[in-house]
Parts: C-alpha cells; sequence; structure tokens
C-alpha cells in the first residue's frame, strides 16, 4: 500500500506542471484574427526532413507566422532554431519556407542557437532584446513555451499552428509532461545560461 501511494505521489508530482501550464495558457492562446498586434512573432524549431527541409509541424509554424505578418499582426518574425551540426539549419530552412510564401527577407530575423524551448525564450529577451511577443507553435507546445518565456520576463501570448491532426501528437503529448517538469526546474532552480553573445536588438533604439 505504502508503494503504491508513493508511486501515485511521484506521478502527480511529475504531471503536476503539465496541467498548471495548460491550464494557465488556456487564456493566453489566440488565433490569427484575434490575437492583439505585437511587434514580432517568434516561431520555434520543429526538426528537419532528411533533405534538410522543415517538417510538416514546422511548416506549420512558419506558415502561421507568415499569416499574421501579411494580416498586419507583427512586423518581424523571430525564427528561431538548431545549427549545431554540418548540413542542419532550421533556422535557413524556416526562413527559406517564409520567402516561399511571400514573406520578405528584411522582415525575417533568425536565431541559429535555439537550441530548445528555454534558449529561444531566453535570447529573445537577451539577445534581441524584446519584451513583447506571439510565439507559435502547436497546442502541444504551446502552454511550455508560454510559461517558460513568460517566466523569464519576456510577456507573451501565442497564437497556435495547429493547421491540421497530426499523426505523432499522441507521442508529443505524452512527452510533454516530463518535458513541462524540467521547464519548472530550468526556470525556477538551475538556470541555465544559454548560448549567448552580442545584443542584437530587433528595433535598435536611436
Amino acid at each position: 500500500m505504502i508503494l503504491y501511494l508513493l508511486l501515485l505521489t511521484i506521478l502527480i508530482l511529475i504531471g503536476a506542471p503539465r496541467v498548471i501550464m495548460v491550464h494557465q495558457a488556456g487564456k493566453q492562446i489566440y488565433s490569427v484574427d484575434d490575437v492583439s498586434p505585437a511587434r514580432v512573432a517568434v516561431v520555434f524549431g520543429a526538426g528537419l526532413t532528411s533533405s534538410g527541409g522543415p517538417t510538416t509541424v514546422l511548416k506549420d509554424r512558419v506558415e502561421t507566422a507568415v499569416l499574421l505578418y501579411q494580416s498586419g499582426k507583427v512586423e518581424k518574425v523571430l525564427m528561431s532554431g538548431d545549427n549545431r551540426f554540418i548540413n542542419y539549419n532550421e533556422p535557413g530552412a524556416m526562413k527559406a519556407y517564409a520567402q516561399e510564401l511571400g514573406m520578405p527577407e528584411e522582415d525575417i530575423v533568425l536565431d541559429f542557437a535555439g537550441r530548445r524551448t528555454y534558449d529561444t525564450c531566453y535570447r529573445a529577451k537577451e539577445i534581441f532584446q524584446l519584451d513583447k511577443v506571439i510565439l507559435v507553435t502547436q497546442n502541444f507546445h504551446l502552454s511550455r513555451a508560454l510559461f517558460t518565456c513568460n517566466t523569464l520576463g519576456l510577456k507573451s501570448v501565442g497564437v497556435s499552428a495547429d493547421l491540421r491532426t497530426y499523426r505523432e501528437e499522441g507521442y508529443w503529448n505524452i512527452r510533454e509532461i516530463p518535458a513541462c517538469l524540467v521547464a519548472l526546474i530550468q526556470v525556477q532552480i538551475t538556470k541555465p545560461e544559454p548560448v549567448l553573445g552580442d545584443q542584437e536588438p530587433i528595433f535598435p533604439v536611436e
């Protein structure tokens, strides 16, 4: 009996951050049409295909961000992803696809060190000097992204990039349970420092 209670307690502790983040995010997620304007949308990386192009999930994130731009909701789009390995360039693939969709190059900003959600949020504030943004990603990820960015001091709302049903969505939702616990530990306890560098303000102060 004690073992069962212990296991139940552990499961609750692991799952609680996910439940709390989803609840908190409910009032912060909007559609492209309903979201209030902000100067910048932030797009999170989501992997590349074997040919180096964006995955379906990543394409939908980029497409949603382009819709925000074309509807006048944002002035710039910050595309953040991983670029640590040869022939693996998430931000470059995101930019190329956005340009295919008609977005001008001058309004696309690339962050090549967005290796994880925490890094993207941290660098958006510290490197790109942003204080208010719209986060663009799928629903399964939005709650963790919103929690991370807002807790790090980057005021954020989210727009869902769910443009279709994804085969892996069940897996991703399960994966988010431990990921939310890790996010909580990162922003509240360990506070790791991501790859930094010189500041690159998207809107320099004149």
